[in-house]
């Protein structure tokens, strides 16, 4: 995605023309889990994206980096490098419990404990820029964020009173914000970018919208729910657009619509947890795990970790003969592996895992430390995860006056 960084730059650092860069805007719209082949259906009713198409350029597809989940893709749009480089793997932070205790991913973490490379945010900033964000990630608390409204907004946050005071939101709910259905809250971060671009005008607006995700993960892809939810992003882009308009700036705004991943069809998960406990390596009584190994799923992915004290050579071993034994398991990679994949040296980075398990297609990873090792999705789900290297969207509007292309 180093291109498309490039581009960012170029539409939020040059001034062109009689318009300096002070007097522009980028806008960066993240529709999650928006895949390349959706916008190449012609039957898929999103219009304003199909105008913004029309009107600037499309790349056919975007490819993702590794792993394929949402904060390391989207880190990965605003610094140019892949997670080897910019240190983030997880939709958090990954933790260590100690010896024989098991991992877990922290979200709620500082942009300062996550991402170890500059942004694009910082370079604005650093030249003199106003920087804004709505529901962005792996940002909490951002020194270069002038103006933001959260995925978990603050209500003393600057843009939460605001918008409470402008009758947007009422204050109870910026307090239980993120306790309301996800469609209320794509609209209501939609709101938040209306109005940041109409009262602020930030010359760089990050903009995330989450149902498109959410509801192919419960429903799968290509389904009434997931055609739905994606035709609803359209309408907010649409919002989007037309609070540039009202503003009057869309002339001198630079709009780029990108994806962080797409999304496979499985029809059945695989349970590595459940598959350490029957092998004795993970024991779980009274609520409480120990292990000497555990495994974090990510999609069509999966991270291994040895949380056993002492030398890890053995276990290793003991581990890839396990999870070898599993049909549905593509590939084991080992960290010799690691810098052709994009992934961290564990040496530098304690966050990645030891091992890292790829599944075959039609399959996916799950946490589960119960029952046999696969399981079905269930009756009501596609069971849909994040593909390996899945394509996704990626569209660009310039202004009619840039340095943009």
């Amino acid at each position: 995605m180093r291109p498309l960084l490039s581009l960012l730059l170029a539409a939020v650092l040059c001034s062109a023309d009689s318009i300096p860069a002070k007097d522009r805007i980028l806008l960066l719209i993240s529709l999650d889990g928006f895949g390349a082949d959706v916008l190449a259906d012609p039957h898929m009713p999103v219009p304003n994206l199909r105008r913004l198409a029309s009107e600037g350029a499309v790349a056919s597809r975007m490819t993702t980096s590794n792993p394929t989940v949402t904060w390391p893709n989207h880190t990965t749009m605003v610094t140019g490098v892949y997670a080897a480089e910019h240190g983030v793997l997880y939709n958090g932070l990954l933790v260590r419990g100690g010896p024989g205790k098991p991992v877990h991913v922290e979200p709620w973490r500082d942009k300062s404990e996550l991402v170890r490379v500059p942004t694009i945010y910082d370079l604005a900033h650093q030249a003199g820029l106003t920087t804004a964000e709505v529901d962005w990630v792996a940002i909490q608390n951002a020194p270069t964020i002038t103006w933001s409204f959260a995925e978990r907004p603050d209500p003393k946050a600057r843009i939460p009173r605001e918008l409470v005071e402008a009758g947007v939101i009422s204050a109870p709910d910026v307090a239980a914000f993120h306790k309301h259905p996800i469609t209320w809250r794509d609209q209501i971060w939609t709101q938040a970018a209306s109005y940041m671009i109409e009262k602020h005008r930030p010359n760089l607006l990050l903009f995330h919208l989450l149902n498109t995700d959410t509801v192919q993960h419960r429903y799968g892809p290509r389904t009434l729910a997931a055609a739905s939810a994606l035709s609803l992003a359209d309408a907010r882009v649409g919002d989007l657009l037309r609070a540039l308009e009202r503003a009057g700036i869309l002339d001198r705004a630079t709009i780029f619509v990108v994806a962080d991943h797409g999304f496979k069809q499985v029809t059945h998960n695989i349970k590595p947890n459940a598959l350490l406990r029957r092998e004795g390596l993970l024991r779980a009584a009274g609520g409480e795990i120990h292990c000497d190994a555990y495994v974090v799923p990510e999609g069509g992915t999966a991270m291994v970790y040895v949380t056993a004290a002492g030398g890890k050579a053995p276990l290793l071993r003991k581990l890839k003969e396990i999870f070898g034994r599993l049909e549905a398991v593509a590939g084991i990679f080992e960290p010799k592996d690691y810098e052709a994949m994009g992934f961290p040296d564990p040496v530098r980075n304690g966050q990645m895992a030891d091992l890292v398990l790829a599944a075959k297609a039609g399959y996916s990873f799950t946490a589960a430390h119960d029952g046999m090792r696969y399981s079905s999705p269930g009756a009501t789900a596609s069971g849909a995860a994040r593909a390996w290297t899945a394509p996704a969207t990626s569209i660009s509007r310039p202004p009619s006056r840039g340095c943009s292309a």
